[in-house]
């Protein structure tokens, strides 16, 4: 009689649908998974102590939390039921699991290719996956969509199904059927080939729409890219300029207050110094703030 492997099937049950499980299915590590000796003393509804779970895995402590702190998210999944505070950290059978495969995997993948599998952002959170957006893609992307479309364009052309001819009004190259070549072999074409050369056209007509957009989408993010890097200088380089003006008048100020009696000959000593160097602190910290929006709001306004 064959032997089962009761937690197997309860393993098998809590990971599925998980991206890491995914990946380790169908792989040497599957079975480590399945067989760990840990999986013969779990009780699935009692929480463990970090020390408890690092002796099954015969890591430390400090290794197991190492590996916590970026997929805090994924291991607990915000669970309310949770024990965990600040201070004291607490897994349950599936949080072990989803560690266990992360210890399993962080040799191949490393921390940040296991964000990447986990769609887990810079801050640590799981990016869920959006629906269909018009979002403007970023432009390697947009890259490679237009290289995709112009080969398959390609292809299609030398079919010798199709001309591209420039429209008389608009000047642009539009894509139309060879009536020629249909003339020669429509005696040899079926009712449902001469369907799918219509599909065929319409899909073609897509394609050339949706170019021209990635094209368009692409100039005006490089365009928006410029701006952005040129307002940033120019604001750094105001800033800096009411800056220098402002400790110019304070310098100024500093000095015409202190030119008399004996502070006139102590002006170089380290005490008027600071007293200097406070006075500045003062001015700037009072005039700063309104005088460099009003610079940058001219600055914008001429632009």
């Amino acid at each position: 009689m064959l032997e089962t492997n009761p937690m197997k099937e309860k393993v098998m049950e809590i990971l599925q649908g998980d991206p890491l499980y995914s990946v380790i299915c169908e792989t040497p590590l599957e079975e480590t998974l399945y067989t760990d000796s840990y999986l013969t003393d779990i009780i699935e509804k009692k929480f463990y102590s970090t020390p408890e779970v690092a002796a099954w895995f015969e890591i430390t402590d400090a290794q197991l939390r190492y590996y916590i702190k970026p997929f805090e998210h994924y291991i607990f999944d915000d669970m309310a039921d949770n024990p965990t505070t600040a201070t004291v950290i607490r897994l349950n059978m599936p949080s072990i699991l989803k560690l266990r495969m992360i210890l399993l995997l962080k040799d191949e993948y490393r921390v940040k290719g296991l964000k990447r599998l986990l769609g887990i952002d810079e801050n640590g959170y799981i990016v869920k996956q959006p629906a269909a957006t018009t979002a403007l893609a970023p432009p390697d992307e947009l890259a490679n969509k237009v290289e995709v479309l112009s080969n398959v364009l390609q292809q299609m052309m030398q079919t010798g199904l199709f001309h591209m001819q420039q429209d008389d009004e608009s000047g642009a190259m539009q894509i139309t059927i060879n009536e020629s070549y249909l003339a020669q072999n429509i005696n040899l074409l079926s009712m449902e080939s001469i369907q799918q050369l219509s599909e065929v056209q319409d899909r073609t007509e897509k394609l050339t729409e949706e170019s021209k957009s990635l094209q368009k989408q692409i100039t005006e993010l490089k365009e928006e890219n410029k701006k952005d890097i040129a307002f940033k200088i120019r604001e750094r380089q105001i800033e800096n300029e009411v800056v220098s003006t402002l400790r110019t008048e304070a310098l100024e100020q500093f000095a015409e207050q202190k030119k008399s009696g004996i502070f006139a000959k102590l002006f170089r000593s380290a005490q008027v110094e600071l007293e200097k160097e406070r006075f500045i602190n003062q001015y700037l910290a009072k005039h700063l703030s309104k005088r460099l929006d009003k610079a940058l709001r001219e600055y914008h306004e001429s632009s």
